[in-house]
C-alpha cells in the first residue's frame, strides 16, 4: 500500500497573511511530499508496505523511522492550522495551560522560546502527559 500526500483541509491561500500560498506549496507539496515519496522508496517491497503510518513509527528505526514520522508531524501539523483559528483557548485547555505556565502569554512566551532554540527541524508540541497536565516538548 503506498502512501499518498494527504489533501490540505484548506486552499493554499487560506492562511494569508500568516502564512503565504508559496511558503505552503514549497512546504507542503515538495517539503512533506517528498517524505511521502522516500517512505514509499523505503517500504516498496517490505513487510512494512501493508502496515498503518502509526505501526511502522512504533516498529521502525533510522530513516523508515525519520520519514513516516515526518509524514505524521507534516500531517497533524496541517489539520492544527485552520483560516479561522487563533485566539486564546477556553475551557478545559485554557484551565491546564494556566494551572502549569500561570497564563495564555507565559505558555506562548515559553513555546517559542523552546521552539526558536530547538536546534534542526524545529518540532515543538503542546501536549498532554499521562496524569492530564500539559507540557512543552520538542
Amino acid at each position: 500500500m503506498a502512501f499518498e500526500l494527504p489533501a490540505l483541509p484548506y486552499e493554499k491561500n487560506a492562511l494569508e497573511p500568516h502564512i503565504s500560498q508559496e511558503t505552503l506549496e514549497y512546504h507542503y507539496g515538495k517539503h512533506h511530499n517528498t517524505y511521502v515519496t522516500k517512505l514509499n522508496g523505503l517500504i516498496e517491497g517490505t513487510d512494512n508496505a501493508n502496515k498503518s503510518l502509526e505501526d511502522i513509527i512504533k516498529s521502525a528505526s533510522g530513516p523508515l523511522f525519520n520519514n513516516a514520522a515526518q509524514v505524521w508531524n507534516h500531517t497533524f501539523y496541517w489539520h492544527c492550522l485552520s483560516p479561522n483559528g487563533g485566539g486564546e483557548p477556553t475551557g478545559a485547555a485554557k484551565e491546564a495551560i494556566e494551572k502549569a505556565f500561570g497564563s495564555f502569554e507565559d505558555f506562548k512566551k515559553e513555546f517559542n522560546d523552546k521552539a526558536a532554540n530547538n536546534f534542526g527541524s524545529g518540532w515543538t508540541w503542546l501536549v498532554k502527559k499521562a496524569d492530564g497536565s500539559v507540557g512543552i516538548v520538542n
